[in-house]
């Protein structure tokens, strides 16, 4: 299945993706696409229900994070070889575990605004997992049992803010809409194997990153099993996975940052695609950041 939530900021409903690409409105089933509705038992609710009975949601409607209330937004560090080789730092022995603020999850095409007084603005495709089941010291081989589905994800972040004022990642990680998640939350039988998925990243049309999460120097089952040890993760937990190659810091002879006007298109196999246009910093009482 292909789950999604839709429409305006903050008053999002859960969906699912018909074959023929409409969006079915889930409402009269579900609340929200978040929590409990996201066991391997409520998602088996949802696979019985025939997706062509459902109402299609007519117009263009604006695609929101397809996961609501996240509860807590678990972030690994440099977990492709190729990634910690451009950024000139040596190979994990063991997974770098960050978090991300959830105030920063947007929809998957909400504009991605720089922060005020930025100079460092970058970018990062990465795989997310949302966890369906509560894991407590998971095994390995249980480990992808616990996941609900496969998202999305640009993990933007401030470079400045995250290595040169101090060493505390999640102040260039957290920013108002540095999360863009979706589009859809995509169930484990439409994905299969989670590490043979390409992915790429553009900037205003030129390919920036091109991956594939084989490349993992630790693979999501032993992900899952390794935060499990020190977290407990429960239904609607997010976490992301590590990026590949290509980001603006990492650029040679010169790092390229993000400036406003700039266009991100980024996409993971099987998951789908995602645009952000890039825009100014803007005061919150300006108007609801999404």
């Amino acid at each position: 299945m292909k789950l999604l939530r839709y429409g305006p900021q903050g008053t999002e409903k859960p969906g699912m993706m018909a074959a023929d690409g409409t969006i079915r409105d889930l409402s009269g089933h579900i609340d929200d696409l978040a929590g409990a509705e996201l066991s391997d038992a409520a998602l088996d609710q949802l696979r019985a229900i025939d997706v062509n009975s459902l109402p299609v949601v007519e117009g263009s409607a604006r695609l929101g994070p397809c996961v609501g209330n996240i509860g807590k937004f678990v972030c690994i560090g440099l977990n492709y070889a190729d990634h910690a080789a451009e950024s000139g730092m040596a190979l994990p022995e063991e997974p770098v575990i960050f978090f991300k603020a959830t105030s920063a999850i947007t929809g998957p095409n909400d504009d991605v605004e720089i922060p005020r007084h930025s100079v460092k603005t970058d970018w990062e495709v990465e795989l997310g997992v949302v966890i369906g089941e509560t894991c407590r010291f998971v095994s390995e081989d249980e480990a992808l049992s616990k996941v609900a589905g496969y998202v999305l994800v640009n993990d933007v972040s401030e470079r400045f803010n995250q290595k040169q004022r101090g060493t505390q990642w999640s102040k260039g990680k957290g920013h108002d809409t540095f999360c863009p998640v979706g589009p859809w939350l995509v169930t484990p039988d439409e994905v299969g194997d989670p590490q043979d998925l390409d992915m790429y990243l553009d900037i205003n049309g030129e390919r920036m990153q091109t991956g594939n999460t084989k490349t993992m120097i630790f693979n999501v089952a032993q992900l899952i099993s390794y935060v499990s040890e020190y977290i407990t993760l429960y239904p609607g937990d997010l976490m992301i996975t590590g990026t590949p190659p290509g980001v603006g810091e990492g650029k040679k002879p010169n790092a390229i940052y993000l400036k406003a006007g700039d266009v991100m298109e980024l996409g993971i196999a099987k998951l789908g695609t995602q645009r952000q246009q890039v825009s100014e910093w803007r005061h919150l009482g300006d108007e609801v950041l999404g």
